[in-house]
């Protein structure tokens, strides 16, 4: 479906639960029904769907969407916590206070503009 379709049914639908009955593969014109539940990233709202697709674009870049969207860090960071919360599918625990992210983590952190100069400096100050 083209993203016009999904906001399009995202409208109709209200933002409703949806339920698929009918799949067809197009190449070989063979149709299944029976009642299919939309994988976890299609029920998200076509806004943050966009969003998503623009994050893996992205890199993961926050500063390149804060580029992109024109909003600030921590608009980025919200938007992020309260998609991922809606994804429970993908859980990931945050590091204990004993695990320390490596020497490589920290760098594409900092690359990233997750992590200033500072941060960096002392982490690295504590291995």
């Amino acid at each position: 479906m083209e993203t016009q379709d999904w906001q399009a049914l995202t409208k109709l639908t209200g933002g409703q639960p949806i339920e698929v009955e009918r799949v067809r593969l197009v190449a070989s014109e063979v149709a299944i029904e029976g009642r299919f539940e939309l994988p976890p990233l299609a029920r998200l709202a076509a806004e943050d769907q966009i969003f998503v697709a623009a994050f893996v674009r992205c890199h993961g870049s926050i500063k390149q969407m804060e580029k992109f969207f024109g909003v600030s860090y921590p608009t980025i960071k919200n938007r992020l916590n309260r998609i991922g919360a809606l994804l429970p599918f993908a859980e990931v625990e945050p590091p204990s206070e004993t695990e320390r992210p490596s020497t490589s983590e920290l760098l594409t952190r900092l690359e990233r503009g997750e992590s200033t100069v500072d941060d960096v400096l002392s982490q690295l100050g504590k291995k």
